[in-house]
């Protein structure tokens, strides 16, 4: 039976994050025979270490004996045990350039990788990740902006409350002045989004419906792919198709930009997909959006004016959109976004519920009988080597 390691997030900032918390490790060590869990004691983690010792894990700055090491953020690469299997998100597979230096320490100390970002159902579909409280609190701050933008209600930030539970006791009596909102994105994301957008009785309409009407109440769009997307011959949207030829399909969504107060962006993004509208959109005098919730937060991705990451003390910031800079939010002349990369830090303690109870449905299983093909697709590295399905990683991760 293996042995499993709960790593200290190493990545500055800190990650509070956990990838098990203690409940279901007294869980999986009750019900798996022979199952032993160790903790590297950690003081920024949103569970104590104490609450893992009284789960029956063993806490120890020791986890060189563990055969599965689990983490959440990317591990400094001065942290990584050689010859060790570990599950984290790696951010390497679009080969971004900040993660290049990790991955090659990876293959030098011959690490297994599996990226939790690549573990997928057969039809591509994402088994797990933070997405769904990424998108409750990336709305409830796209929100929040907004309040201070119009000085017309007020919303506190989210890591002030103890839990989602206190958090959504916060909206009961708060009523939104008569705003659009459009919501992009189908999976994980857009549901957390969703959920607040209910939360907040903000009532769903129909794409129709919120080009050609005003309304006396707050409404949201809710928009997938076939709203967004369309192929450029055709006339049509496959969603397989849209995802092998991306550079084939034109974007639908500037004709929402002079019906949208709020943006709460929660597609999938990469670099040969069309952008939701351009900096070119943005300078229109009937460009109506002046707060943006980039939830999925690709600098320079589908929302351009995406120009990097905010902190979540201070998540929002202006941008000057005929000089292409950041400036102070809130201001006539700005539009604000909203760009946090690491919104779920914001409710830890629920956002690591909901990811571990993912990793034991789904994943952990078949990781403690050997693999899966879900596993095998999800491994970037096997003993520091390429897995074949990642090997376009060759010069990215070359040594």
């Amino acid at each position: 039976m293996p042995l499993i390691g709960l790593i200290k997030e190493g990545k500055v900032p800190a990650d509070n994050r956990v990838a098990l918390t203690p409940d279901q490790c007294k869980w999986l060590i009750k019900h798996i025979p022979g199952l032993h869990i160790i903790a590297e004691p950690a003081p920024n983690r949103c569970f104590s270490d104490d609450e893992y010792a009284a789960a029956g894990v063993t806490v120890s700055g020791d986890i060189s004996a563990c055969d599965l090491l689990l983490g959440i953020k990317e591990v400094p690469a001065t942290q990584l045990l050689t010859g060790k299997k570990y599950l984290f998100f790696s951010h390497t597979r679009k080969k971004q350039e900040a993660n290049r230096a990790l991955m090659q320490a990876m293959v030098r100390k011959n690490i297994t990788l599996i990226d939790y970002e690549c573990l997928e159902h057969d039809d591509g579909q994402r088994i797990i990740g933070f997405g769904f409280f990424a998108g409750i609190v990336g709305a409830h701050n796209g929100i929040m902006a907004y309040g201070k933008r119009t000085g017309l209600f007020n919303l506190d930030f989210v890591f002030r409350h103890h839990d989602y539970r206190e958090l959504i006791h916060t909206y009961f009596g708060l009523k939104l002045p008569n705003i659009k909102i459009a919501v992009t994105g189908s999976g994980r994301v857009a549901n957390g989004i969703v959920e607040i957008m209910n939360l907040m009785d903000v009532q769903e309409v129909e794409p129709g419906e919120y080009l050609q009407r005003n309304f006396n109440y707050p409404v949201y769009v809710h928009l997938k792919g076939q709203d967004l997307y369309i192929h450029r011959q055709t006339g049509t949207y496959q969603r397989d198709d849209f995802h092998a030829n991306p550079a084939a399909y034109d974007c639908l969504f500037k004709q929402y930009c002079t019906h949208t107060d709020i943006l709460m962006n929660g597609i999938y993004w990469d670099t040969s997909m069309p952008r939701l509208f351009e900096w070119e959109d943005m300078r229109a005098p009937d460009f109506r959006i002046k707060t943006i919730a980039d939830i999925t937060d690709d600098k320079g991705g589908s929302i351009p004016c995406n120009l990097g990451d905010a902190i979540i003390g201070d998540p929002v910031y202006g941008v000057n959109v005929q000089q292409r800079m950041k400036a102070a939010p809130y201001g006539d002349d700005v539009i604000d976004v909203m760009a946090v990369g690491n919104l779920p830090n914001e409710l830890p303690r629920d956002a690591s519920r909901y990811f571990g109870e993912q990793l034991m449905k789904y994943i952990l299983p078949d990781l403690l009988q050997g693999s899966s093909a879900v596993i095998d697709r999800a491994t970037i590295l096997s003993g520091g080597k390429l897995t074949p399905q990642f090997e376009y990683l060759a010069d990215y991760a070359a040594v």
